[in-house]
């Protein structure tokens, strides 16, 4: 249970962070009017705009933020800019990638989770800043028995965070790099997204499926919509986006829940899903080292065949 004071401070560190929402139409990234109108609220309001987290592959489906617009605008108002990348943020090493980096100059912090698409065990962060002083001038301090000879030498990664010890993470990221190497790591990572394109083609294969977002990296959002196969209008054999009423949308999502489901219990391959815009999307990523062409073939031929399932029973 919580104290009355700790339940305070709870409720006022809600009212003291600002989601921002974001739509269908930017692909999910944050839009720039958007962050204008909640600066300026703020500051109608009397409060003081601090800090802005733009991100590089957002966890539910891999959006990217216009950093430069954005870093403009926060900079405009001196607000710390944190660019989350914690998945996308490795894609970067290949110089394909790099755009999406542009105006990165202009934030002051960066972070990617090694961990999550660089084959590094768990747990391991990568965190840049553009003023390493930032988080000693916050973090650090110095009772006698902390004090070392060569203080002024040495950087205490202690002053760093809110705990005094630090785990060695470094180690295992040192580990993969001696190992595999640039080139290596590059070649994983574009063959993740070569497979993630051929996955990409299968869905557009099959009418009976739409993507929700496009896809930036190694994750391919789609979702079945078998509602709309028996009034679909097709033009030279595309077919063309339907807009569904929410008693429609609310039987896609369940469909998609269930068609998720089944797939997973299949036992033959494993997916992960999310829920942007009130839509329900099915998520397939390519991120191991052992995955190959034939794995995503197979997988795409569970979800056909779930579906079809799944169809024969509505």
């Amino acid at each position: 249970m919580l104290s009355k004071k700790q339940h305070k401070l709870q409720e006022s560190s809600k009212k003291n962070f600002r989601p921002i929402e974001t739509t269908e139409s930017t692909s999910f990234a944050l839009y720039l009017d958007s962050l204008r109108l909640a600066i300026f609220l703020d500051i109608e309001a009397g409060l003081v705009p601090l800090f802005l987290c733009a991100t590089i592959g957002t966890t539910a489906t891999t959006a990217v933020d216009p950093l430069r617009l954005l870093c403009d605008v926060a900079n405009r108002y001196g607000l710390w800019v944190d660019v989350d990348a914690a998945y996308a943020g490795n894609a970067c090493i290949c110089p394909e990638f790099q755009h999406f980096l542009d105006g990165l100059e202009g934030a002051h912090s960066f972070s990617l989770n090694a961990h999550k698409w660089f084959f590094t065990p768990l747990d391991c962060c990568c965190l840049w800043l553009k003023d390493p002083k930032a988080l000693p001038k916050s973090l650090t301090t110095n009772p006698e028995f902390l004090m070392t000879s060569n203080s002024e030498q040495v950087v205490e990664y202690k002053d760093w965070q809110i705990t005094l010890s630090l785990r060695f993470r470094s180690m295992k990221l040192w580990l993969v790099l001696r190992s595999y190497g640039v080139d290596n790591l590059r070649s994983f990572l574009r063959s993740h997204v070569k497979m993630a394109q051929i996955f990409e083609e299968l869905v557009v294969s099959d009418k009976r499926f739409e993507f929700v977002v496009p896809r930036n990296f190694a994750m391919v959002c789609f979702r079945a919509l078998p509602l709309a196969m028996g009034n679909k209008v097709y033009d030279n054999g595309m077919a063309q986006k339907i807009t569904y009423d929410q008693h429609d949308q609310e039987r896609n999502n369940q469909l998609n829940q269930e068609l998720l489901k089944s797939i997973n219990a299949s036992g033959h391959v494993y997916m992960t899903h999310a829920v942007v815009g009130g839509l329900y999307i099915i998520r397939f990523a390519v991120g191991a080292t052992l995955t190959e062409d034939r794995h995503v073939f197979t997988a795409w031929k569970v979800v056909q065949e779930h579906l079809d399932a799944i169809i024969a029973i509505y």
